[in-house]
């Protein structure tokens, strides 16, 4: 991503703030593991998507007009100790030098710097309850601004929330977003290739997981995700993660992988048989999700919403459903009544970007489904779990689980499927996975 995607990215949130305001962004902290070990830093998603910087301890404002400069930045300052255990640090010219930054401060004279860039503003963008540490400095600030208003001067009356307008803007993606996005579904789509031609009976799933992110490393990425591998009754588990079974003949395999490359996530399922033959069973239920699911990429375009995408997807489910004598009934009757709620439990997709489960609200000021806007990015993931304690199902349907999913990009006209050249069609699966 370039600098001056960031630049873009701060001027427009400048825009969006106004005159007379500032916005304040922090980054994620580190988070520990064991003693004192840490898990790899990865930077707030907010913060790095107007910042590009990602050491942890940073902290990010955005001042309008301000004379002195608009964008400042509070950092670690360099120490050469650290960096001998810890690698390097950009310091203080360096934000400067490499980041677009007009002033930089050392992150432990916050207190000052606060105070300082604070005045003579009428309004603070802030979401207070992501960061304890610096809540308690944005408002330390705050109040102490306050009580010397006598002084004279304009100084912040109100705290904001930043959240909604930066997830607004983060819904839609620039160009370089969306290359970093095809480039993630890329890397994605391999390791499902690979899933493919390593699956078979007596492998174990934490082996699979294995072989799954060896393929996202070799690439330079990393897990978007606790990546699911969930064989045989397993895939009824919506967010299985143990990954420990044997792969059986005659079970399914369910992975639902996808990777994070430069901090940008895919996000994909498949279902496979491990014998590498579907079976009747297997197959009856396979082609409703499929249909489902073609049928709900089919209508993604501008001015479609979630909510008419699960509205058509459960019909579609419950009416195979029904017609395999799963559901009895009359089809409006059973769909009333939410009758497919022990098959088909969760929803169509969700938002995708730098966040697995993106940002952005699926509602508008109205309280309406949102409309798709081209530069959007979704997935689409319908599925039936069929599980074995599954009451008034024939035993034949028991320990199928079966959801496909796909990232997809929406277009001016239309969408683009981003994970599509992962084949999901029965005989193409088969073909792939006989040629092992």
């Amino acid at each position: 991503m370039s600098i001056k995607e960031f630049t873009k990215r701060r001027k427009k949130l400048a825009r969006a703030i106004g005159k007379n305001s500032v916005a304040i962004l922090s980054t994620a902290d580190l988070s520990t593991r064991t003693n004192d070990t840490h898990y790899p830093f990865r930077s707030d998603s907010d913060f790095y998507y107007y910042t590009g910087f990602s050491e942890p301890q940073a902290l990010m404002m955005i001042a309008p007009g301000r004379p002195e400069g608009e964008f400042i930045l509070c950092v670690r300052p360099k120490d050469p100790l650290m960096e001998t255990w810890e690698g390097f640090m950009e310091g203080l010219d360096g934000v400067i030098k490499n980041y677009d930054v007009n002033e930089s401060f050392d992150i432990g004279d916050i207190d000052t710097v606060l105070i300082d860039v604070l005045r003579s503003r009428e309004k603070i963008a802030y979401t207070i309850g992501k960061n304890r540490f610096y809540d308690d400095k944005v408002i330390k600030a705050f109040n102490a601004l306050k009580a010397n208003q006598r002084q004279g001067g304009v100084i912040p009356n109100e705290i904001v929330s930043l959240e909604p307008i930066i997830h607004e803007m983060r819904q839609i993606k620039s160009r370089q977003e969306i290359q970093l996005m095809k480039r993630s579904a890329r890397i994605g789509v391999e390791a499902h290739f690979r899933v493919m031609r390593e699956c078979k009976p007596g492998v174990y799933e934490y082996q699979i997981q294995a072989s799954i992110h060896h393929q996202f490393g070799q690439h330079g990425s990393i897990p978007a995700y606790n990546s699911i591998v969930a064989s045989g009754d397993n895939a009824c588990t919506l967010h299985y993660v143990e990954n420990q079974s044997k792969l059986k003949q005659g079970d399914l395999l369910l992975t639902d992988a996808g990777c994070e490359y430069q901090m940008y996530a895919s996000d994909i399922t498949r279902t496979i048989p491990v014998s590498g033959k579907f079976t009747k069973d297997q197959k009856a239920i396979y082609a409703i999700v499929l249909h489902a699911q073609k049928s709900a990429i089919a209508s993604v375009k501008p001015g479609q919403t979630f909510e008419n995408m699960q509205k058509n997807t459960i019909e579609i489910i419950t009416r195979g459903l029904r017609k395999l004598g799963i559901l009895k009934g009359n089809l409006s009757k059973l769909i009333k009544e939410e009758a497919y709620k022990p098959f088909y439990m969760h929803g169509i997709g969700h938002w995708l970007g730098m966040d697995v489960h993106d940002v952005g609200s699926y509602v508008n000021e109205k309280g309406k489904s949102k409309n798709f806007l081209p530069g959007m990015a979704i997935t689409v993931e319908p599925g039936i779990y069929i599980s074995r304690n599954s009451k008034r199902v024939d035993k034949k349907w028991k320990g199928i689980g079966i959801r496909i999913e796909d990232d997809v990009l929406v277009t001016r006209s239309g969408c683009e499927v981003l994970s599509g050249k992962l084949p999901k069609e029965i005989d193409k699966i088969e073909a792939i996975m006989s040629s092992n």
